[in-house]
């Protein structure tokens, strides 16, 4: 459940390697591979595709069971490290930010991808401060908050392994296969790239700390690998 979506790489002149896990987001094949990389690799680092902002709220699902009732494969991750050195690589940031607009201006981009890569900030910003206020909540009160909704899937965590394989690779080829037969919008392309160079540089950061595990979404796995390495 684990090996194809696994990928490790070495970080060079005596910095830690980075091991990206990819993951279908909630699925329980995606989160039973997460815990065993992390667990397997004991990092000194986890670096997790969420906005700093969020960061509480998955660690403060991760304290409250075993498994993690809210928070899928992120706040598993956090439960299963040994460190305590958990950073959000995604945006937004003020880094992240910067970055779009250098992309929007040097693409001299038109005034509707503009506009919606506005409205898309705002929107994951939104969100973002929603997670954290939900920390506070949880941190705070015996309140347990969540912020949006899990996706939910076909098996789960007690339907047999090779059943949760199955289906998970049925939704990668499902989703591969729309990717392939259509072309992405612009406000899409310049989201997804902004977001995957951003992450690369973080992770490039991270890694003169020691070793690093990042649990991404399947999505962008091959885009990082592809940047961190070259």
């Amino acid at each position: 459940m684990e090996s194809e979506y696994v990928q490790t790489l070495d970080g060079g002149r005596g910095d830690g390697q980075v091991t990206l896990v990819g993951v279908v987001h909630d699925h329980p094949a995606s989160i039973y591979r997460v815990r065993r990389v992390v667990e397997r690799e004991t990092p000194a680092v986890l670096a997790v595709e969420l906005p700093p902002l969020a960061v509480p709220l998955y660690e403060a699902h991760a304290d409250d069971e075993t498994p993690p009732p809210l928070g899928g494969e992120m706040s598993t991750a956090i439960q299963a490290a040994d460190t305590d050195d958990v950073v959000g690589i995604d945006g937004p940031s003020t880094a992240f930010c910067r970055r779009l607009v250098r992309v929007l201006v040097s693409g001299r981009a038109s005034v509707e991808t503009v506009t919606r890569s506005v409205r898309g900030l705002a929107s994951v910003a939104k969100t973002a401060v929603a997670c954290r206020v939900a920390a506070a909540l949880t941190a705070h009160t015996p309140l347990r908050v969540a912020v949006g909704e899990s996706t939910s899937h076909d098996v789960s965590r007690t339907d047999p392994p090779h059943r949760q394989v199955a289906d998970e690779n049925r939704q990668i080829r499902t989703a591969t296969a729309v990717l392939e037969a259509f072309e992405r919008p612009p406000i899409s392309r310049v989201r997804s790239e902004t977001r995957e160079t951003h992450m690369a540089d973080r992770l490039r950061d991270l890694r003169s700390r020691g070793d690093v595990v990042a649990v991404i979404g399947l999505g962008h796995f091959d885009p990082l690998r592809d940047r961190l390495t070259d």
